[in-house]
């Protein structure tokens, strides 16, 4: 009897998995970088930056007829960040990167639940920041009804930590984690419609963070304080010309009950095929700045939880763990990207900076950068390499805090990096 039902279970199990579909892939990325101001003016007197990390991520997903389970593990590799013969990982960063299951209700609708990325449109307020070897994820749920031409999306999220037993955290809903940004609560409404030549979405979004009293070592939840965003992206593309506009605005309060208000942010791409080989862009981006005098108040945008090293240059001197609450940006840029064989091509971009506003010396100007991306696909795996260049204004000396006569004659940032992308199993049919 009991070698019947270890058949019977094993015959049931291969029927599932015949109409299922099971994945496993990975991805190994080493990458290599010299900062020499990177991120901000590096002084002369300073030392340029060079490390080399690895992101591994090993993935698994299994997909049948009701339902979809996906899981990601990841971690992020420093060399040498490790002493020689030590039994564990020095800085923890080993990760569930993502772990959801997605449930078919039928009819367009479904349900997606646990550690997510969640991305759209261009990725200005939502996406997954990929170029980060640590990625950007959400523990939320998902709600969406989907067809041909239209979608919607309902996000909840509430998040907590339960690692600390004693002091504030063992009572109530008290959300510890702070900075960048973090959340204590979400919800949002995001709508796409899609015709022709033109698409068009709405996302209507808020975002509640955990407020505090007192010191940090004796500090009382004090509520929350909620930011809302709402805006839209359209896009229109027809031939070889391309046309995306973002308009977003922001008002409410950001952590400790800071008040934002007419908050905003702008962005037109124009892009042209001219040929075969030779793309071009044109566009141009106004994000508003703090206006205000008080540290209670504030007028100056954030654009969130989006990829933004894929806005403002390469060289994350905006909106990158950084410029939160300045004078905000005005940034025209153009690119032209070449394809140089069957697997190779190279971008080349410029950008100009100034502050939405002037700075308390009067300056405006903030500099200009040049970008350079050179990428080449082989057999199995791929080669990007970087280069960057920026020529500071006076006004990005004051905004940084380093004088001129004080920072090194060159601001520069190089890189390469290799992406490996095995497929290890994929029993679909073809």
């Amino acid at each position: 009897m009991k070698k019947q039902y270890i058949l019977f279970t094993l015959l049931m199990a291969g029927i599932q998995f015949a109409q299922s579909q099971f994945t496993l892939d990975g991805q190994f990325r080493p990458r290599t970088e010299y900062r020499h101001g990177f991120g901000s003016i590096i002084p002369d007197a300073a030392d340029a930056g060079y490390a080399i990390s690895t992101r591994m991520r090993l993935n698994t997903g299994y997909k049948f007829d009701s339902y979809e389970f996906y899981v990601s593990l990841q971690d992020v590799l420093v060399w040498g960040e490790n002493r020689q013969v030590r039994p564990d990982d020095e800085n923890n960063s080993f990760a569930v990167f993502e772990a959801w299951a997605k449930l078919n209700l039928g009819k367009g609708w479904s349900t997606k639940l646990g550690r997510q990325v969640i991305s759209y449109d261009d990725q200005r307020i939502f996406g997954g920041l990929d170029w980060a070897q640590q990625g950007r994820n959400h523990d939320a749920g998902l709600l969406r009804y989907a067809n041909e031409k239209f979608m919607m999306d309902v996000g909840l999220a509430f998040s907590q930590d339960f690692d600390n037993p004693t002091g504030f955290q063992s009572v109530g809903t008290a959300f510890n984690t702070a900075g960048f940004f973090t959340y204590k609560t979400m919800q949002y409404l995001y709508l796409k419609q899609k015709w022709n030549s033109f698409s068009g979405s709405l996302l209507l979004l808020n975002n509640g963070f955990q407020n505090f009293t007192g010191e940090a070592d004796a500090r009382v939840a004090d509520g929350v304080s909620n930011l809302q965003t709402v805006g839209t992206h359209l896009n229109y593309k027809k031939g070889g010309f391309g046309a995306s506009l973002n308009a977003f605005l922001q008002t409410g309060e950001r952590q400790n009950s800071v008040e934002v208000s007419s908050a905003y942010l702008l962005g037109l791409e124009l892009s042209f095929k001219a040929t075969d080989k030779i793309g071009l862009g044109i566009g141009t981006e106004l994000i508003s700045g703090n206006k205000a005098d008080t540290t209670d108040k504030t007028e100056a945008f954030f654009p969130l939880y989006g990829t933004n090293h894929k806005f403002n240059g390469f060289m994350d001197y905006f909106y990158v763990g950084n410029h939160a609450n300045s004078i905000g940006l005005f940034d025209i840029h153009a690119s032209a990207n070449f394809k140089l064989g069957e697997k190779s091509s190279l971008l080349v971009k410029v950008l100009n900076f100034s502050g939405e506003q002037e700075l308390p010396s009067g300056e405006k100007s903030l500099g200009t950068e040049i970008d350079l991306v050179f990428s080449k696909s082989f057999k199995g795996y791929g080669l990007k390499i970087g280069y960057s260049q920026l020529f500071a204004s006076d006004g990005m000396y004051e905004l940084k805090g380093v004088s001129e006569a004080d920072a090194a004659s060159s601001q520069n940032w190089a890189w390469a990096m290799l992406v490996i992308k095995p497929k290890f199993l994929n029993t679909a049919k073809e």
